[in-house]
């Protein structure tokens, strides 16, 4: 849907009909309409796209960058481990959505702001799951080989090193990828994500909550749809771990 969603949806997510508005689910409206008359069905499957997009840009930017500093903690060690680890350990202390808050207050809400406040908050998570793989990895035969044919340390780390590092790591980007929407849903239903009229999931649920007595259905399908996109990328993540990390299924 994410794809397709705007090609299939049978209106368009910001068409208003206020002749038709908190209309129940009826065979013109799947989901029935929000308090604008406009489509729930149709917002839902275009938002889809957004959740993707904004979920998945901001896990990915933690990913990368949570990748490079823990490969470099875990293979230099020392004084650079420790200043990038204690660094960590600070962002680590403050709450995910209170940091996200203060930071969209101070920058203004956008969806690239929301990305890079998602990509920034998981960047601790990735880069202690890779720095704890390297640690283990960095003592192995294949890696003190290198060093005797002269090898840098850049290639060290991203030819003998990041391969093994990979299966984890798709664990762990699955696991971010699944905070994220959640999060990405907390902001939009705080009014700290993207603005109207855009068809976000958490935007939805928070407009749709002063009319829940009126029209539930405005309510319940975004969140249902947050809900089956979460537990989908929770049974996926599960699969990566069981088919990547078979000896870590029971943890």
């Amino acid at each position: 849907m994410a794809f397709i969603g705007p090609l299939v949806a049978p209106y368009g997510y910001s068409d208003q009909n206020l002749s038709e508005r908190l209309q129940p689910p009826s065979r013109e409206h799947i989901i029935g309409t929000d308090q604008f008359g406009r489509d729930v069905f149709s917002r839902v499957l275009v938002g889809s796209r957004d959740i993707y997009l904004t979920a998945g840009s901001g896990a990915l930017l933690a990913v990368l960058i949570g990748l490079a500093i823990g490969l470099i903690a875990g293979y230099f060690g020392g004084l650079v481990d420790e200043i990038l680890m204690r660094l960590i350990d600070v962002l680590l202390a403050i709450p995910p959505l209170l940091l996200a808050m203060i930071v969209l207050f101070s920058l203004g809400s956008s969806r690239l702001n929301v990305v890079i406040v998602v990509g920034f908050l998981y960047i601790p998570m990735v880069s202690r799951v890779v720095r704890s793989v390297v640690l283990d990895l960095k003592t192995r035969q294949f890696v003190e080989a290198a060093k005797l044919r002269g090898e840098t340390s850049l290639y060290i780390m991203f030819r003998e090193i990041l391969p093994s590092v990979l299966p984890p790591l798709a664990v762990e980007a699955s696991m971010r990828f699944s905070y994220a929407i959640f999060l990405v849903a907390s902001l939009g239903f705080l009014g700290l994500g993207v603005q109207p009229p855009s068809p976000d999931w958490g935007l939805m649920v928070g407009e749709a909550r002063n009319f829940f007595s009126q029209a539930m259905w405005a309510l319940f399908g975004p969140a249902g749809a947050v809900v089956i996109l979460v537990v989908s990328v929770g049974f996926m993540s599960d699969g990566l771990r069981r088919m990547l990390l078979p000896g870590g299924v029971s943890e």
